[in-house]
């Protein structure tokens, strides 16, 4: 026998309870919605080279991402291995919300002696152990996916000192997903031979420079710190350097660390900057402080005047003859430069004169009698 269904009946306070789980329900989806904005669309693009532009144009909203934070959808776990904070952050001049500084700044990036801010050899594992991620990694930092582990190796491991925008890359669903975002002070990156942040260690995220656009939003929880007229944007070098010129987060000095090094070089500037690293202001241009180990060149020597002789002495005798004076017509004329002589001149009967110092011919050889000679000869008879 089929047993009748039994109705529940529900009480006002039930209902009210279902309903106040549904809305519950409608707000947690709503906010899913809001983070996929936020991690913007996958990048589709090809990647730009070493100059780090953004594969894609992002979304507008703008995520602050504190140092030690992995982020949205980090590629790989946490690779930070010096956890030093720089002394105090690097000034940066007032006046625009977002400054351009040469990634070759003295002073944009901290460190510690001899240590790297990230474990390269580790990051090169985690991600060239996946194939897909390395695939997806490879297409939003713009290298070839087998060249990754090589690319990674001649990064700088360096720490932010200033707030810096860019743009960066979580890993959902296999591929590379782009948005804006800033950097707190005190991040641990891979910096390219340009001078440009290309890594975020505390999740492996490819970076690349922000979108042309710079304004939007900040989501997220600022730090105490952050200042949107203080946020700076890394512009590469036009050309390759050989060191960076950080600053020391344990003692304030100055370090020469040379790029695609881990730190095992690091040696003090050959030319130190001239300001004390704690009161260097970052420059648009990054001509505020000197260029890392370019020696001066030596100053260009003072033209000298050409030397006059001293004025002769008078002579009581009288002037002095003028030794460049012109000098007598030359003794041996040139034949060529001789007057020919005019064949319709009337020959005259007189022998030429002989030459200067020659005696004529007749007085030489004086004429003698020459006797008569037969015009014919007749032979002797025997």
């Amino acid at each position: 026998m089929r047993s009748p269904l039994r109705r529940t009946r529900r009480t006002p306070t039930a209902l009210r309870e279902e309903s106040r789980l549904r809305d519950g329900a409608l707000i947690a989806g709503a906010a899913v919605v809001s983070v996929l904005a936020l991690a913007g669309c996958s990048s589709g693009g090809t990647g730009a080279g070493s100059a780090g532009l953004p594969l894609a144009a992002p979304a507008q909203d703008v995520l602050l991402q504190s140092a030690a934070a992995p982020g949205p959808d980090p590629f790989t776990a946490s690779t930070v291995r010096n956890t030093t904070r720089p002394s105090e952050p690097a000034e940066v001049p007032e006046g625009r919300q977002v400054r351009e500084v040469t990634g070759s700044t003295p002073g944009l990036y901290g460190g510690t002696r001899a240590v790297g801010s990230c474990d390269v050899e580790r990051q090169v594992s985690l991600l060239t152990g996946d194939a897909k991620k390395a695939r997806a990694f490879a297409e939003a930092a713009g290298v070839p996916e087998a060249g990754v582990a090589d690319w990674l190796r001649g990064l700088t491991p360096v720490a932010l000192r200033v707030d810096v925008r860019v743009t960066g890359h979580g890993y959902r669903g296999g591929r590379a997903a782009a948005h804006q975002a800033v950097l707190q002070t005190g991040t641990a990156v891979l910096v390219d031979q340009y001078g440009s942040p290309r890594v975020r260690c505390a999740g492996g995220n490819p970076l690349r420079a922000p979108a042309a656009g710079r304004g939007g939003v900040h989501v997220g929880v600022p730090w105490d710190a952050f200042d949107p007229d203080h946020v700076v944007v890394v512009r590469p070098t036009g050309t390759v350097v050989t060191s960076l010129v950080i600053v020391n987060a344990t003692d304030r000095t100055w370090i020469e660390r040379r790029t695609g090094s881990d730190g095992e070089e690091d040696r003090k500037p050959a030319v130190e900057p001239s300001c004390d690293p704690d009161a260097c202001t970052l420059e648009g241009s990054g001509s505020a402080t000197p260029a890392p180990s370019t020696p001066d060149r030596p100053a260009s020597p003072e033209p000298v005047p050409p030397s006059q002789d001293p004025p002769a002495p008078e002579d009581p005798t009288g002037p002095a003859p003028d030794p460049y004076t012109e000098p007598d017509p030359d003794p041996y004329p040139d034949p060529s430069t001789e007057p020919l002589p005019d064949p319709f001149d009337e020959p005259s009967d007189e022998p030429p004169a002989p030459p200067d110092g020659e005696l004529p011919p007749e007085e030489l050889f004086p004429p003698e009698a020459v006797p008569d000679q037969p015009e014919t000869f007749e032979a002797f008879e025997g």
